[in-house]
């Protein structure tokens, strides 16, 4: 147990940037889903990512070949040949895209106003499909930086046997990718249909912390990109990501999106 915490707390030193956004997540996403949800969202995904990435580097599924490289080992936490802090960022970037989603694709009943008091909830299929194709695209833009760790303060952790085509990233990653995040997502919809019904979310306040999480990643990562000088990279990159930021100001900007409701106003949901 000592040597357990040891290389946690050394994972917490050599990875702060990745703990700093798990905290973002857990006061966003609290308060965007409320506390057993958000923990179970995050607890579904870890196990499905975990479960993801031991799979791949030993058969290939479903990520592709990959391999790590123990150069940290003795540092920091790793658990099955796979990196803790690695698999621990896949639930805060899934909740994100969840939020996101939720955001994007959440619209009042006929005869009711939005607003930031009462944000309802997409269809399943929908939300759980945007939801799992917005977390591979924040990959399409994290993997390729990612992988040239070397040049930046990651560190070389990983590679693949051949070049990919993205970047030098293989497409059966981003498959991959699509496959936990639509696995996660499912699963955490089916637990939550045994919980109290919960229609709509409050997006306002720590709220928008889960949601904005999104763009936070993409912004960091975009800035590592272009501090390596990786232009054609940081060309697609953004072209990915704007469209999407775009998409979320028209929805954010529509008229009375965050009007509060007023005394004795009611939002009814169907």
């Amino acid at each position: 147990m000592p040597d357990i915490l040891r290389l946690l707390f050394g994972s917490l030193v050599l990875r702060p940037y990745v703990f700093a956004f798990l905290a973002v997540h857990l006061l966003g996403a609290s308060a965007f889903l409320g506390w057993r949800r958000m923990c179970a969202f995050t607890l579904i995904t870890w196990v499905v990512a975990f479960a993801a990435e031991a799979s791949s580097i030993r058969t290939g599924i479903p990520f592709g070949w990959y391999y790590y490289l123990p150069r940290t080992a003795d540092r920091e936490l790793w658990i099955a040949g796979v990196p803790f802090f690695d698999s621990l960022s896949f639930p805060f970037l899934l909740v994100a895209s969840y939020g996101l989603t939720w955001t994007l694709l959440g619209k009042p009943p006929a005869g009711t106003r939005l607003t930031c008091e009462a944000w309802p909830r997409p269809a399943p299929w929908p939300h759980i499909g945007v939801t799992a194709a917005l977390f591979v695209l924040l990959d399409v833009v994290i993997d390729p930086v990612a992988l040239r760790g070397d040049r930046w303060f990651l560190g070389q952790i990983y590679g693949y046997p051949e070049p990919g085509l993205y970047f030098g990233v293989p497409l059966a990653n981003f498959v991959g990718w699509g496959v936990v995040g639509v696995a996660a997502t499912a699963l955490y919809r089916a637990w939550e249909r045994r919980q109290p019904e919960r229609p709509t979310v409050r997006l306002r306040g720590r709220a928008l912390l889960c949601p904005g999480l999104y763009f936070f990643v993409l912004t960091f990562n975009l800035a590592i990109t272009g501090a390596l000088r990786e232009w054609g990279l940081l060309i697609a990159s953004l072209g990915l990501s704007v469209p999407i930021l775009a998409w979320t100001a028209m929805v954010l900007s529509a008229p009375g999106a965050f009007r509060e409701r007023s005394r004795g106003e009611g939002v009814h949901i169907a």
